[in-house]
């Protein structure tokens, strides 16, 4: 009997007629029951490696990740809605939770409790925990068109940005946080005496916005950055300042290669590898990929999964990618099949996202 209170075999095939762990990866043991929103690894301030995922299932679980690839279920917490993101405290101690009921929470693992720190007036898609040398905040962003920043211990936030439209995705690396808009507006927000607008951009992709990852420089200690992912099967690296306008791209991925006319997918997820700088990203085609965006090449791309790949997260050492095969809802409530069981996969990233050799 597992702590999540149902036992189920090992292996199990869903409707599709392509395989469900076709990578032949590392499957975490009983994973939520319904779809994935959000993985999310500890930080290196807590020893080992503990995974938190989201779900439609209104809950957040969290998993010890053993360094044999084993996982243990550790715990679980509940909203009155789908979480749709999850975020760590800088020390590993607790997790915060973003939820469609409008609301985020503070879970602190040691004692098991979770306690409500922030409020919107309509569902809360991102939260991030900020920590500076001056200050500690939880940063919400939601439908209600407002990006809020919470000190844990008052009822009230400390900051509120308003913004065009509805947040669909958000980044945060200290000093930088990036907020992507429903109309497709993006916000720069500097971080460091308190938050605050630093630069607004008109988005280099044409179609809705789905995820958005900061990068850091090639020393790995400043955030330089962002790759952002559309429902296009495309995905934008772009720099803040660019020493070159060259250096602001997009490139194309999550495309059938076979099929006439062609399948475009969304991109769900990207991570980018803590130590390489090279990133991955998911999609609603069944497949992760590894890219190396200084070279501009394609490192690996992953065989179909029988559904959509809804996340992905990387470990802090850079050595274990988590994804999570569910349905992302790419193609309507008609092709939601509640038998087909979900799934969340590590595999061992740590010589597939090297950036290779220069000849």
């Amino acid at each position: 009997m597992s702590m999540f209170g149902s036992s189920t075999p090992a292996f199990s095939f869903g409707g599709g007629s392509t395989n469900h762990n076709p990578m032949k990866d590392i499957e975490v043991a009983s994973p939520p029951d319904d779809s994935i929103s959000c993985l999310e690894f500890s930080p290196s301030t807590l020893p080992g490696n503990f995974l938190i995922a989201g779900s439609w299932a209104n809950d957040i679980r969290c998993w010890q990740i053993e360094d044999n690839g084993q996982t243990v279920p550790k715990a679980q917490q509940m909203h009155q809605g789908p979480v749709l993101d999850v975020s760590w405290s800088d020390d590993g101690t607790k997790v915060f939770t973003a939820s469609a009921d409008k609301t985020a929470k503070m879970w602190d693992l040691a004692s098991n409790q979770a306690t409500q720190v922030a409020q919107h007036d309509a569902p809360i898609k991102t939260c991030h925990w900020i920590k500076s040398p001056t200050y500690s905040c939880l940063m919400t962003g939601s439908w209600d068109k407002t990006v809020k920043f919470w000190d844990t211990r008052s009822p009230s936030p400390m900051k509120v940005i308003n913004l065009t439209e509805r947040v669909y995705c958000a980044d945060v690396v200290y000093p930088m946080a990036m907020v992507s808009c429903a109309d497709k507006k993006l916000v720069c927000l500097k971080l460091e005496s308190e938050p605050q607008e630093y630069q607004k951009f008109e988005s280099p992709l044409k179609y809705q916005h789905r995820c958005i990852s900061i990068f850091k420089n090639k020393m790995q200690n400043s955030p330089v950055g962002f790759a952002l992912g559309s429902i296009e099967g495309r995905v934008a690296i772009h720099y803040i300042q660019p020493t070159n306008p060259r250096d602001n791209f997009t490139f194309k991925c999550h495309r059938s290669t076979n099929t006439q006319p062609q399948e475009i997918h969304v991109v769900n997820s990207i991570a980018f590898h803590p130590t390489f700088g090279t990133l991955a990203t998911v999609g609603s085609d069944g497949k992760y990929s590894f890219w190396d965006k200084d070279a501009r090449t394609k490192l690996k791309g992953s065989e179909q999964l029988n559904q959509s790949i809804s996340a992905c997260a990387i470990s802090h050492n850079g050595n274990i990618f988590a994804y999570s095969s569910s349905y992302d809802w790419s193609k309507g409530h008609e092709h939601y099949n509640p038998q087909q069981k979900n799934y969340i996969f590590l595999r061992n990233c740590a010589d597939d996202m090297k950036p290779r050799a220069k000849k």
